[in-house]
């Protein structure tokens, strides 16, 4: 764990060494991190908002070393557009995903995580709240990859759940991007990344947390 939040707390060394060294191909790896958090349900653990805010606050500083347009470095409206497209299509791959897989395992009446008025339940929940869910869920770690597919098994509307998912991808990326490239490269943030990188983690798990402690407090 240690050694995690060490690496972490180098991450704009590592992105700026990869944008140097990677060119182009450093574009294609962001591009497969930020899709796998969001669209594989195995991967909830890669890490999606500390890499965004480092990744534009990279871009600031190459930016000012006049690298914004050269054949190294990473460009600011490049990394919008790449890690947005991830973030949609991750989550639309996990949308199909849950769609495909709900009908098929969702048969078994007496199976208390498997019975299909679960699956009516989830239906219900995403034809009334399933738009701010796909949106906000965006901003909570682990969440944001298990709500597009809660949302494919809950047989969500196809159109509706894309116009959201975009929504929510530009939102997700746009101001994580625009934080680390305002903000990421201010003398105190810069000289306390790990921790602003730890307090980005937490800020976003106060929901889950919340959340929890709404359920333990609630009479049985």
């Amino acid at each position: 764990m240690l050694e995690l939040i060490h690496w972490l707390g180098q991450l704009d060394q590592h992105l700026l060494e990869l944008s140097q060294q990677q060119g182009s191909l450093a574009y294609v790896i962001l591009f497969l991190i930020i899709f796998s958090e969001t669209g594989l349900v195995v991967a909830p653990f890669l890490p999606g908002d500390t890499l965004l805010f480092v990744a534009g606050a990279v871009a600031a500083v190459q930016e000012g070393s006049s690298l914004l347009y050269g054949t190294q470095g990473f460009s600011l409206p490049s990394l919008l557009l790449t890690l947005a497209l991830a973030a949609f299509l991750g989550n639309q791959l996990n949308f199909q995903i849950g769609r495909w897989v709900g009908p098929r395992v969702f048969h078994w009446e007496r199976s208390r995580l498997l019975n299909p008025r679960h699956l009516a339940q989830a239906h219900a929940f995403y034809e009334r709240h399933g738009g701010k869910t796909v949106i906000l869920s965006r901003f909570v770690p682990i969440i944001r990859t298990y709500a597009p597919f809660v949302a494919g098994v809950g047989a969500m509307s196809f159109s509706r759940f894309m116009v959201f998912n975009a929504v929510g991808a530009l939102l997700w990326v746009g101001s994580l991007l625009l934080s680390g490239f305002f903000f990421g490269n201010v003398p105190f943030v810069k000289g306390n990344l790990t921790l602003i990188i730890l307090g980005i983690v937490g800020v976003s798990l106060l929901p889950v947390l919340w959340a929890f402690v709404r359920t333990r407090l609630k009479p049985r």
